[in-house]
């Protein structure tokens, strides 16, 4: 049987503790591209290529220069009709991954390439470079809020308790889901994009003894 002190050393509570960092994104990724079809795989390739290397140079005189690759694929196309497969040809898709820290460009690299043939974008998101500064900002509030909780907790049960954190764990934050906002204008211009604000989250389990 433990003893009194014994049962006293045992004594736990644990606590999550969380926090959130608001952050201006100073970092756009678009991923767009084009894609070809035809019953000529050789001929859906060259003008894919044609295109491609079109849009390439259009965003190179906008002084645009992170540009690679990010996806090149070929495919059978294919129809059912009647439980009949028919054949439709090939699909020749290019996607080019572009970084540009130009936030206001985004529009205009957008409109460049679809100008000059691009009738695929895939993915516009937008980062900051560098989290960490805001994200150790975060686990400060993380820790602060488990240390509430466990003020609050013990002054609602009425024990005597100075919080003394014996183990802390950093826990996985999944990221925010984020979209950019294309704002509706009237003015024929470059496509309107807002980059918002980006949610750095921090969360950590903390154990107290008292």
């Amino acid at each position: 049987m433990p003893n009194s002190r014994e049962e006293h050393q045992l004594r736990r509570m644990i606590f999550v503790g969380t926090g959130q960092v608001s952050g201006d994104p100073d970092l756009a990724i678009l991923r767009l591209g084009v894609q070809t079809t035809g019953e000529d795989v050789t001929k859906a390739q060259t003008d894919n290529a044609m295109i491609s290397q079109q849009i390439l140079e259009s965003l190179r005189q906008l002084g645009v220069t992170n540009i690679k690759t990010y996806q090149y694929q070929i495919e059978k196309i294919y129809d059912y009709e009647n439980g009949q497969r028919i054949d439709r040809g090939y699909s020749v898709r290019n996607i080019l991954e572009i970084r540009t820290t130009d936030l206001g460009q985004v529009g205009m690299i957008i409109d460049t390439a679809v100008a000059n043939g691009a009738n695929v974008v895939d993915f516009i998101n937008f980062e900051i470079a560098n989290p960490d500064t805001y994200y150790q900002q975060a686990l400060t509030i993380a820790l602060n809020n488990a240390f509430q909780k466990a003020k609050t907790i013990s002054a609602s049960l009425r024990i005597m308790f100075n919080p003394t954190p014996i183990k802390i764990t950093e826990n996985t934050v999944s990221p925010s889901p984020f979209s950019p906002v294309f704002a509706a204008r009237g003015e024929a211009y470059s496509t309107p994009i807002e980059p918002g604000s980006k949610q750095i989250e921090a969360s950590i389990t903390v154990e107290f003894a008292y």
